[in-house]
């Protein structure tokens, strides 16, 4: 079966006075359809930095990222966010949601931006609120949600657009044990009946556990874990 995304040979850096700081080295990584991956690893070795590469937040200097038929790392500006927007899934640790928004116009902003029909848009969000466990939060805004009701709005708004891959980088590691459990097995059943291709750079060896398999970045390449 060939790979829904497949990554080969990329290298990124990030300049400073003293010169580059590799962070990237040719890492590569295929991931099956249907398949969740963890990538683990030290703090600041460059996890979230090759999340970015692999959905178009950033750009490597040398390297190629593919997600189905579309080469990511092809794409001219406009072009990538506009795949981005419709075939990538983001979930952070912070959750960045929009204050004055509520939870309901939090997660259908992506389909309102894509103008898609308004009832198509409610419909959407209400049903993936419902599912991630906030039928009693609907209508309120992020300063009124505890910290992981605000991360599983983060994960609704995530799927909206009914994404082709959803990136997660470190999306329980700003709660405590308890809600971070909760939100594994959440997003472990998204992943299921949504039909995602998931990788999730994590710290949480039990977050790493509940995935089909767990590669380690480490020196700018990624081995087995």
């Amino acid at each position: 079966m060939p790979s829904l995304l497949s990554v080969s040979d990329l290298w990124k850096a990030y300049p400073t006075q003293n010169g580059a700081i590799p962070v990237l080295r040719g890492a590569s990584l295929d991931v099956q359809p249907g398949e969740m991956v963890a990538i683990v690893g030290a703090s600041g070795v460059g996890k979230s930095t090759l999340l970015h590469v692999l959905g178009g937040l950033d750009r490597a200097e040398r390297g190629r990222v593919s997600i189905g038929a579309v080469e990511v790392t092809a794409l001219g500006d406009a072009d990538l966010v506009a795949f981005r927007n419709r075939a990538v899934g983001f979930v952070f640790q912070f959750h960045h949601l929009l204050p004055e928004f509520t939870a309901l116009e939090n997660v259908g902003m992506p389909l309102r931006i894509a103008r898609r029909p308004a009832a198509e848009v409610l419909a959407r969000a209400d049903r993936l609120l419902r599912r991630v466990g906030l039928t009693e939060r609907l209508t309120h805004r992020p300063g009124m949600l505890s910290g992981g009701e605000q991360q599983r709005v983060a994960v609704a708004r995530a799927l909206a657009m009914a994404p082709a891959v959803l990136l997660a980088d470190e999306p329980t590691g700003n709660l405590d044990e308890h809600t971070a459990e909760s939100l594994h097995e959440l997003l472990r059943a998204m992943h299921r009946e949504e039909g995602l291709t998931s990788v999730i750079a994590t710290h949480n060896p039990r977050l790493a556990a509940l995935c089909d398999r767990a590669l380690r970045l480490e020196d700018g390449a990624l081995h087995p874990a």
